[in-house]
């Protein structure tokens, strides 16, 4: 065979898996995809439980004019807890039992939203936050105001500014108000996370205490739990002071201190707290569905977590990655805390890190694509990352398209857990990812294009093959 033709089967090759990715098969190869974690900073995950406060809304469009529900949507937080939610991507429906992870504002659309602050003041001056509904009415200029009036009333308002579209309440009640908030809104600052630990990855030599890794929450105190495998390694968590610790507060120092004869390995501590999570916090799904921000919290679990890789000698590094919206890609992060340099592939391209060096990469994802990397180092050191980009609203991302696709009806049942209804869910056009097990209707349609994408691969090859093996061919 010639190089030629061995060019053309790895071409063919890589052609198949490029459209497997793009019909997002890769991330459905069963239950264990979807339920593998993706990448946290930390602070509450929880579970989307549906749309359970609402009125109706107005919402115009190119394509005329659509009643659509406006409320409060309700989550079920993991180890306990209820969160309370308004929608910030009106046309992206949300999906059955959806999970979500507290988000810092720059991995969602609120990163490049300049009006994103007067959305947090909304939801600090509006229901649920005020629960004096007589008073709140009287701001308005109201007689009254039920709950249902005031959760349609402050997601329109939300709606206003974190899409920039034209909406309003069915209610007049419910429509003063959004009109009252939407006036009187001003710049607020984002807030804290619940609970993050900075960095989220060391690493360094045995015999070293490695770190140090920080504690940055709003709860008075959180517990560190120590590694599991800590009895058979050795590895100890402490402080400053080198004495084991079992809790700390905001601004403590936590260090992995590994033993000198340690094998080459890495471990994992996590901390955790019972507390409430900040108003104007952004939860974002971890498949696709619609963006959430809070608008108050029972006192829930949060918990964050952080990785060391040791060992005698050699590269050894530590690897993060977090979305980086500005740039429309996922960061990739690798400090290398060894005495050799630590060398990596990624999307083809082979990356270096000098000895006592650090490197960030960007890797490009589409809007709405569901990524899933994974980089091997030293040691058996195998870290992946996974997730969906998703940092524009849907309106935004699908401007100049002529119509709000998913925007809704007045025949939408009530135990539809979304402003947009289920009819308009995205397809596979859309990027919707199939790591998702739950209520899509579009997965059996994006598998079929999978498998399609596989024939013609298969095709492909062998067709190769066939000129390959003629008479007279090199």
């Amino acid at each position: 065979m010639s190089v030629r033709r061995r060019g053309s089967t790895r071409l063919a090759a890589a052609a198949v898996a490029s459209g497997l990715l793009a019909a997002g098969a890769l991330a459905a190869a069963g239950p264990a995809a979807a339920e593998e974690t993706p990448q946290h900073q930390g602070g509450a995950v929880a579970t989307l439980d549906g749309l359970k406060t609402y009125d109706k809304a107005v919402l115009h469009t190119d394509g005329g004019d659509q009643q659509i529900p406006a409320g409060l949507f309700e989550m079920t937080v993991d180890g306990g807890g209820t969160l309370k939610t308004y929608c910030i991507d009106v046309h992206r429906p949300t999906q059955e039992q959806a999970k979500y992870l507290e988000t810092s504002w720059d991995e969602t659309s609120l990163g490049a939203n300049r009006d994103a602050g007067k959305i947090r003041w909304i939801l600090d001056h509006s229901y649920p936050q005020v629960d004096d509904l007589s008073a709140l009415a009287e701001r308005a200029g109201v007689d009254s105001l039920t709950e249902q009036t005031a959760a349609a009333g402050t997601q329109v308002a939300i709606w206003r500014y974190s899409d920039h579209v034209k909406v309003d309440a069915l209610d007049p009640k419910a429509e003063k108000l959004a009109d009252f908030l939407e006036k009187n809104a001003r710049g607020a600052a984002e807030p804290r996370a619940s609970l993050t630990l900075e960095p989220n990855a060391v690493s360094g030599k045995a015999g070293e205490k490695l770190g140090p890794v920080t504690v940055r929450t709003d709860a008075g105190h959180v517990t560190v739990v120590p590694p599991a495998d800590a009895a058979a390694s050795g590895v100890k968590v402490v402080g400053k002071d080198g004495k084991p610790v079992t809790a700390a507060t905001n601004g403590s120092e936590l260090y992995f201190d590994v033993p000198t004869d340690a094998a080459d390995g890495s471990s994992s501590l996590t901390v955790q707290a019972t507390t409430s999570v900040p108003v104007g916090r952004a939860f974002a799904g971890v498949t696709q569905s619609q963006t959430q921000i809070l608008a108050g919290s029972s006192e829930s679990t949060v918990s964050a977590a952080a990785t060391a890789t040791w060992a005698k000698k050699g590269a050894i590094p530590a690897l993060s990655a977090r979305k980086n919206c500005a740039k429309g890609g996922v960061d990739i992060t690798a400090v290398n805390k060894g005495d050799e340099p630590f060398s990596f592939e990624l999307m083809d391209f082979k990356h270096t890190v000098a000895a006592g060096q650090s490197r960030t990469v960007t890797v490009p994802v589409q809007e709405d694509q569901a990524y899933d990397f994974t980089i091997e180092g030293p040691g058996g050191l195998k870290k992946n990352f996974k997730g969906v980009l998703d940092c524009k609203t849907s309106g935004a991302t699908a401007a100049g398209a002529g119509s709000a696709a998913g925007a809704g009806t007045m025949d939408q049942p009530q135990n539809q857990p979304s402003p947009a209804t289920a009819g308009n869910a995205p397809t596979a056009g859309d990027g919707l990812d199939l790591a998702e097990t739950g209520s899509s209707n579009a997965t059996p349609m994006i598998l079929g294009i999978a498998v399609v994408f596989l024939v013609l691969g298969i095709a492909a090859v062998f067709f190769v093959r066939k000129k390959d093996s003629a008479p007279g061919e090199e």
